[in-house]
C-alpha cells in the first residue's frame, strides 16, 4: 500500500486558498479515478483505489495545516509502512503559478504543515511541490497563501490538477520525471505557459528551398544619375 497525502485546512472557509491546492490534488485524483467516498479515520479524510496496480489511500488530514503530521502519522503507523511509502501534494511559494517539481527528502522551507510531518514521520517522502507563485515579500506570504486563488487562475489551475489526477499513476510506479514532463506538456498543450523555460520553443524561421538557397544573390542594379542612361529613364518615367 502506498499513502497519498494532499495538505490544507479543512472548512468551507480554506477551500479555495492557495493553501489548500494539495487538497485539491487530492480531490482531483478520487474523482478521476472513482475512489471509495471520502470517510473520517486517523484525525483525517480517508478515500481508497488503485493507481497503476498499487493500492492506494489518499488522505487530508484534518488537523489544520500546522498539525498535518499527526493525522499522516498514524495512518502510517497503522499500516506499518515506512516514509518511503508517502507522497505529499501542498504549495509551494517558491516555484511559478502552475510548476511542479517532485523530490525525495528535504527541508520544510518554511511550510508548517511539510514541518509537522517532518516531525512526525522523518523527511524521507515523496514531494509533489505545486506552485502558487510568491507575493513578492515576506509580509505578504501569510495572506498570500491564504488567499483565494484568483477566477485568472483556474486557466492554469483546472489542467494542473486535470493533470495531476490523469498521471498519478506514475506517481505510484515512482516515475517522477515522466510524472513532471506530462505536467509540463499538459499545460503546453492548453496554450498556458508557466515561465519562460516551459513556454513552447519558437518557430524556426520559413526555409527556403534548396534552389533558392543555392541561387547566388545579385546586388540590386544601380541607376545611373548621369549620362545618356539616366537621360533616357528621366524621360521613360516623367522625372525631372
Amino acid at each position: 500500500m502506498l499513502v497519498f497525502a494532499g495538505l490544507g485546512n479543512p472548512g468551507a472557509k480554506y477551500q479555495n486558498n492557495r493553501h489548500n491546492v494539495g487538497f485539491m490534488a487530492a480531490d482531483a485524483i478520487a474523482r478521476r479515478h472513482s475512489f471509495s467516498p471520502w470517510s473520517k479515520k486517523f484525525q483525517g479524510l480517508i478515500s481508497e483505489g488503485t493507481l497503476g496496480g498499487e493500492k492506494i489511500l489518499l488522505i487530508k488530514p484534518q488537523t489544520f495545516m500546522n498539525l498535518s503530521g499527526q493525522s499522516v502519522g498514524e495512518a502510517l503507523r497503522f499500516y506499518k509502512l515506512e516514509a518511503a511509502a508517502l507522497t505529499v501534494f501542498y504549495d509551494e511559494i517558491d516555484l511559478a503559478a502552475g510548476k511542479v517539481r517532485v523530490k525525495v527528502g528535504g527541508g520544510s522551507g518554511g511550510h508548517n504543515g511539510i514541518r509537522s510531518l517532518d516531525q512526525h514521520v522523518g523527511n524521507a517522502y515523496r514531494r509533489v511541490r505545486i506552485g502558487v507563485g510568491h507575493p513578492g515579500v515576506k509580509e505578504m506570504v501569510h495572506g498570500h497563501v491564504l488567499g483565494d486563488f484568483a477566477k485568472a487562475d483556474r486557466e492554469w489551475l483546472d489542467v494542473l490538477l486535470d493533470a495531476i489526477a490523469d498521471d498519478a499513476g506514475l506517481l505510484a510506479k515512482g516515475d517522477d520525471n515522466s510524472f513532471m514532463n506530462r505536467i509540463t506538456l499538459a499545460l503546453r498543450d492548453k496554450l498556458v505557459p508557466t515561465g519562460d523555460d516551459d513556454r513552447p520553443p519558437p518557430k524556426a524561421p520559413k526555409q527556403q528551398s534548396h534552389i533558392r538557397q543555392a541561387r547566388p544573390q545579385q546586388p540590386a542594379a544601380k541607376i545611373p544619375e548621369r549620362g545618356p542612361m539616366a537621360a533616357m529613364l528621366k524621360k521613360l518615367f516623367g522625372k525631372d
